[in-house]
């Protein structure tokens, strides 16, 4: 086994242990800083839906009645909770085992991509927006929030110091901009908005047609 394989293997048993409890874990910052930004997000997704690392299902509650969504996570424990979340929430979901940076759909699937607070903490972002890209149709919408280097430069700083036991340990970044890689893929951002310090970003960008 590779050294990437082994580290992917550590950091997905790292979630599974986590997923009994994440949700009681996340329930303070959840309240405070993320819930309104799960709102934001999955109220403007429209049809075929996709979301990317779906977790314990936190967006599930905030999806319009009338899409058809679908979802993958790579812990199977966090995915055990998500079925059960939709479920409890009379929610049909395609929600299955898959890696974000190697989507199992074909291309130009789906209306509308989500993924939120994830893109921190997976290991090749960039591809991993690639693939969002790839499987989402042209003039589709891309729907992103995620934790990012504050715009406050003290803050930016701790950040920075936190990244360096954060990303060894837990694979976790903390300052990452997945904006810049957003507009390099050549999508048109039409809502964008930063929180709590600039810590939190959402956006919702567009696919171009050509």
């Amino acid at each position: 086994m590779s050294a990437t394989s082994r580290r992917d293997a550590r950091l997905r048993r790292n979630w599974d242990n986590q997923a009994a409890s994440y949700d009681s874990t996340m329930a303070r910052t959840e309240n405070r800083h993320l819930a309104s930004s799960r709102s934001w997000l999955c109220g403007q997704a429209v049809g075929a839906t996709l979301e990317v690392a779906v977790g314990t299902g936190r967006n599930l509650a905030y999806y319009p009645d009338d899409i058809r969504l679908a979802g993958v996570e790579w812990s199977t424990s966090m995915l055990a909770v998500a079925r059960r979340r939709a479920e409890a929430l009379g929610r049909s979901a395609d929600l299955r085992h898959g890696d974000a940076q190697d989507l199992a759909f074909p291309d130009a699937h789906f209306d509308t991509v989500v993924c939120t607070y994830a893109l921190c903490g997976i290991r090749d972002d960039v591809r991993a927006l690639a693939e969002m890209a790839r499987v989402l149709r042209p003039g589709g919408l891309l729907l992103l929030a995620d934790h990012v280097g504050s715009s406050v430069w003290p803050v930016w700083a701790i950040q920075l110091l936190v990244d360096a036991v954060s990303i060894p340990l837990q694979g976790e970044h903390y300052r990452r901009r997945p904006l810049r890689h957003v507009r390099a893929l050549g999508f048109e951002v039409e809502r964008h908005e930063r929180t709590s310090l600039g810590i939190i970003e959402m956006l919702a960008a567009r696919k171009p047609i050509a």
